[in-house]
């Protein structure tokens, strides 16, 4: 974080709170920061993805707004998880779910590792068992057991809290272990700059020094020559080397159209375990948990309404973080989840979509292909698809900027960014396309 941005913070909170109740104020912007502003981009760090959730649905015009204000320049805003402090905060202001306390110096002890995604914080059942005992084994013995260890699921189930669990047990081992945890995406990045800049070897010596390297999502580097060959020498490199590789897909290898099958092999030569979608059990005992790490009690009743309605982790957070929030209590019993979720949840669909079901409901709205959505191309007709599968993926999914750009061929987040916001003025306006959103919104939720 740029210290010298935080003044045009502080100054800007001094607005937003004028405009939102005090419970909110404390409860989602206490523990947020400017974290950069390069490229009329402020990014803001945010303690984590439910707080973040709840900012961009509610709060973005408003912090928009105030910023700019500040800046004196027209932004946009980006989101990050990142636990910020501040020392000369009131302890009952620390806000909801703080992935540190709020006394620690630093934004985190490892780059983009959130410290508070640790075995002992992971609520395991039948679901994540494998998965879990095969991470913490990967984690007290690096590069000796399972290499690479590659983790696969869908969406929403706990593999990058495995994954960071395991940087967070590696660290608390050996700080001076050299720990790189990445998305595909970024790795993707690194090579084509590189390959820019003309200064390859230096981003080779940077990953292939590493004590552990953890890639999210690898399943996006599939089809990017270039990045797979890079990845290919780096793996290699890092096994002679007895370093630690962990890798995350939404599929097992086999599965990864367009991989190479050079990587392919080395992928699944370790040990390949899957995370399902957590149980009824399980997500009881996340929101218990979740709760209780952040000074709240949760009755059994409110967490059974609760994990009735919502089937993965991110939504479990987020409906979570909601009940806490408009209770106001630190005490929540079922009668206090029902209001705060009741409404929302009569309007949820009966099953559980997924981002493959909003691209595939686009692409028949609109009679194209799904190569066409996720291509380059930018026909006025594709453009127009592909925005409204952003402004989708954002609002029934609730899915990151970076995890939408990713669904959609791996697409930059700004990108993203801009296309959920027009789709949202457009909807606003009660634009004509506002009626075919609403149409594809009733073919998803059937």
């Amino acid at each position: 974080m740029t210290q010298n941005l935080q003044p045009f913070w502080e100054t800007a909170l001094q607005d937003i709170e004028k405009e939102v109740s005090r419970a909110n104020f404390l409860t989602l912007f206490r523990q947020t920061a400017l974290y950069s502003l390069e490229d009329n981009i402020a990014t803001i760090a945010a303690p984590s993805t439910m707080v973040i959730d709840l900012l961009q649905k509610r709060f973005l015009p408003i912090i928009k707004t105030a910023l700019e204000k500040q800046v004196k320049k027209e932004v946009d805003i980006l989101f990050i998880a990142k636990t910020v402090t501040n020392t000369q905060k009131k302890e009952e202001e620390v806000p909801l779910f703080s992935t540190t306390p709020s006394t620690s110096p630093t934004i985190g002890h490892l780059p983009r590792v959130r410290p508070d995604y640790t075995f002992e914080t992971l609520a395991v059942s039948d679901s994540n068992r494998l998965a879990f005992e095969s991470a913490r084994n990967v984690a007290q013995h690096p590069g000796k057991s399972y290499n690479p260890l590659f983790i696969y699921g869908p969406v929403g189930v706990g593999k990058t809290h495995l994954m960071q669990a395991i940087a967070n047990e590696v660290y608390a081992q050996n700080a001076d272990n050299k720990i790189i945890y990445i998305t595909s995406e970024e790795f993707t990045n690194e090579v084509v700059e590189a390959i820019r800049s003309n200064d390859t070897a230096k981003m080779k010596r940077r990953f292939r020094s590493a004590n552990l390297l953890i890639i999210d999502d690898v399943q996006f580097i599939a089809g990017k020559d270039r990045v797979q060959e890079e990845l290919f020498h780096t793996f290699n490199s890092l096994i002679d080397n007895g370093a630690q590789i962990v890798l995350s897909s939404d599929r097992p290898p086999s599965e990864i159209k367009k991989l190479e099958a050079r990587l392919s092999s080395r992928f699944a030569g370790g040990l390949t375990v899957d995370v399902e979608s957590p149980d009824f059990e399980l997500r009881c005992a996340i929101i218990l948990k979740k709760a209780e790490k952040s000074g709240y009690i949760v009755s059994m009743d409110a967490a059974k309404f609760i994990a009735e309605r919502e089937q993965d982790v991110r939504s479990l957070e987020g409906a979570l973080l909601r009940v806490v929030t408009l209770s106001g209590e630190k005490g929540i019993d079922e009668d206090m989840a029902k209001k705060a979720l009741g409404l929302s949840a009569e309007k949820r669909q009966d099953h559980i979509l997924h981002a493959e079901d909003v691209v595939d409901t686009v692409c028949d709205f609109y009679n194209i292909k799904q190569t066409q959505l996720k291509g380059p191309k930018r026909d006025a007709s594709l453009v127009k698809a592909r925005q409204v599968a952003m402004y989708l993926l954002k609002n029934e999914l609730n899915l990151t900027l970076v995890e939408i750009g990713n669904v959609l061929g791996g697409r930059d987040h700004t990108t993203i960014m801009y296309g959920v916001e027009k789709i949202e003025k457009l909807v606003e306006k009660k634009a004509v396309l506002s009626e075919e959103i609403s149409g594809i919104t009733k073919l998803l939720r059937g």
